[in-house]
Order: C-alpha cells, then sequence, then structure tokens
C-alpha cells in the first residue's frame, strides 16, 4: 500500500464567494437577487445527548438538525417584499409587520484548489425557508455614502424524503455531478429558452440523476471487463460476482437481462 500523503498538488481545497442568487416564490417563475451579498448557514439542533446506567454511558443519540441562515443583501428583489413582511396597499402605499410568506432559494459558491482556482462550483437549493427581518440602521449621510445593508434570519421546514432524515438544504456539487445532469438542473432553476426558471423538487432533481445516469462496460479481453456506474446501483458480491439493482434493469430471461441509463 502507498504511504499516506499531505498537499499533493491540486489537493488543498477552498471555497468562497456567492452569486446566482435566485428567489422562488409560490408559483411565480424565478427572480435573480441582484444585490446578494452573503448566505450565513447556521444549522439548528443536531446536538448530542448521552444515556448513562450505573454511571457507565451506554447510548449517545443525535437530535434532529434543521437548515437555518442568515442572509445580507445591498438590495433585493419586489417579490421578496412579501417574503419581508410587507404588503403594498396601494401603488407606492407599503404596509410592514404583515404576514410573511415562505419562499424557496437558489445560490452557488465558487470550489477551487491550490492548482485551479475555479475549480468548480456548488448550487445550494433551499425550501420552505421563512424570513425574519432583523434591526436596520438607518443614520445621517456624511462625506461619503454608506449603503445599508440589510440581514434576515432564515428558517425552514424541511420536506419529506423517504429514506433519510427530512432536510430543507441540497447541495449539486459540479465537480462531480454529470454535464448533463447539470446543464438540466441549471435550466430548470435558471430558466431557459423555452421555460421560465422554476424551483425543482428534490424529486425532479433525482429524475434528472436517473435520467441521465450511465453504465460503462470496458472489454479489458480474455474475458474481463470492468463496469462503472452508480454506487448504490452495483454491488461486488464473491466470486466476482456483479449485482445490479436499478430501476432500469429488466431481465429478459433466467440468464439475460438489459441494462439501460434512462
Amino acid at each position: 500500500m502507498p504511504r499516506l500523503t499531505w498537499g499533493s498538488p491540486g489537493t488543498r481545497a477552498f471555497e468562497t464567494g456567492v452569486d446566482r442568487g435566485v428567489i422562488y416564490v409560490g408559483n411565480q417563475p424565478g427572480i435573480p437577487w441582484v444585490g446578494l451579498t452573503s448566505v450565513d448557514e447556521s444549522p439548528d439542533g443536531g446536538g448530542t445527548k448521552s444515556y448513562y446506567f450505573d454511571g457507565v454511558k451506554y447510548a449517545h443519540t443525535t437530535a434532529s438538525e434543521e437548515f437555518s441562515a442568515t442572509i445580507t443583501a445591498y438590495t433585493y428583489p419586489e417579490i421578496f417584499a412579501h417574503c419581508d413582511g410587507t404588503a403594498q396597499l396601494r401603488t407606492g402605499l407599503f404596509l410592514t409587520q404583515q404576514k410573511r410568506k415562505t419562499f424557496g432559494l437558489s445560490y452557488r459558491t465558487r470550489v477551487g484548489n491550490d492548482q485551479d482556482p475555479e475549480r468548480g462550483y456548488k448550487i445550494h437549493i433551499v425550501y420552505n425557508a421563512l424570513a425574519e427581518p432583523s434591526q436596520r440602521n438607518y443614520s445621517s449621510v456624511g462625506e461619503t455614502a454608506e449603503p445599508v445593508e440589510f440581514s434576515w434570519t432564515v428558517t425552514t421546514r424541511p420536506p419529506v424524503i423517504p429514506g433519510y432524515k427530512p432536510t430543507a438544504h441540497v447541495v449539486i456539487d459540479s465537480r462531480s455531478t454529470d454535464a448533463d445532469v447539470l446543464k438540466a438542473v441549471e435550466d430548470a432553476l435558471y430558466g431557459d429558452d423555452e421555460n421560465t426558471a422554476r424551483l425543482p423538487t428534490l424529486d425532479d432533481i433525482l429524475a434528472m440523476y436517473d435520467a441521465f445516469y450511465h453504465f460503462e462496460v470496458t472489454d479489458l479481453g480474455d474475458g474481463v471487463y470492468t463496469i462503472s456506474g452508480p454506487d448504490e446501483a452495483i454491488t461486488l458480491l464473491e466470486n466476482n460476482m456483479i449485482q445490479f439493482d436499478w430501476h432500469t434493469v429488466v431481465q429478459v430471461d433466467e440468464e439475460t437481462y438489459t441494462i439501460s441509463s434512462g
């Protein structure tokens, strides 16, 4: 086995920045969030609890964790006023402290390393978010104008995910996601020539991944092959046997199967 090494070229990864913010309110098309300056993710809960019997720890569990964040921006889309608790009574006449609407949010963070500062990016998708405005300070203008930075504390109601704990935060990594899948996700989030921007559900996103998953079979000669595909679809059994478990595997007869990527 090779000896462990530290700091090999290209392994010093880092994340930075936030851009491509989009807000989704109700059934309205997604709107770019121009002026978004930061999204400070701060998950709530998730602490551990220990149990003792006769002074000996016999179990410890993890409490449920919920996604929360703090959003800051110099400005925000008009549609976000409904989420900020602002209602327009007449054109140009606004009421504050009104009922706030839930919303969806997507934003992007950049990923780099010591060889390529723009190696890739991560798309963050947040569901069922509710904003709570924080204090705003307006002060007299001096020699230079200091723009007010708005801030909101965001809590979420996580949707149910069969087989997993509920979560309102989904992350898509461009470095490991198939290019066709990435395009399909971005076309949904940002819109394309035929469709307006929308917030895809997790089921929608899973369907995009499944539609473009590929099984690759390579003939190495002498009856030896290598097969690559989704980790959850391929299981190595004993005696060099491989088991496929995927919704596109169709049995033809006792010894024949067809496998497709769609």
